[in-house]
């Protein structure tokens, strides 16, 4: 006799392909789903704002700042090493250029490597220490201690070291 099942003898369901194969579609999902949750809940988004209004009011503030800093025709060197940043303004007005100046180094999507460093300086060079910054895009924010005018400047980190920053445009 042969070894043949017939239909009268089916193999039990759990012996069979077609049965783990469609419960191994829905299971997929769920595991998915199950690591998109937990990667939700243990990652901070800082790119949600509660505020609307609040912010759009401070765009407007913010672009002001920024066209005072092209009044005052003020210019930025900014030069970053690897534990350091120097930065030379200049300005028509040689009396326009601050003794203190707030700098803000922002990654564009992950607020926590976000440093703020206020330096002193002399004849518009101003020098400090920065933890070091992880390879990708970074912002540069200048800003006076009245926070009356700002520039704004992007570098692609470790190719782009030296960012010149000219709100004048020329």
């Amino acid at each position: 006799m042969s070894a043949i099942v017939s239909d009268k003898n089916p193999a039990p369901w759990y012996k069979q392909g077609w049965p783990w194969f469609l419960i191994a579609l829905p299971a997929t999902a769920v595991i998915a789903g199950t690591i998109t949750m937990v990667i939700a809940v243990r990652t901070w988004d800082g790119l949600v704002v509660d505020d609307y209004y609040k912010e759009g009011k401070a765009i407007v503030q913010t672009i002001g700042r920024t066209e005072r800093a092209r009044e005052l025709g003020l210019k930025a060197l900014v030069q970053v090493r690897s534990e350091s940043i120097r930065i030379e303004v200049s300005a028509g007005d040689i009396d326009n250029v601050p003794g203190v100046i707030h700098l803000t180094i922002a990654h564009p999507t992950q607020g926590g490597f976000d440093q703020e460093l206020v330096l002193n300086g002399q004849g518009g060079v101003f020098e400090g220490a920065v933890a070091p910054l992880s390879t990708g895009r970074w912002l540069f924010q200048i800003e006076n201690e009245s926070r009356s005018w700002r520039m704004n400047g992007a570098a692609y980190l470790p190719t782009e070291t030296e960012i010149r920053i000219d709100p004048t445009g020329s």
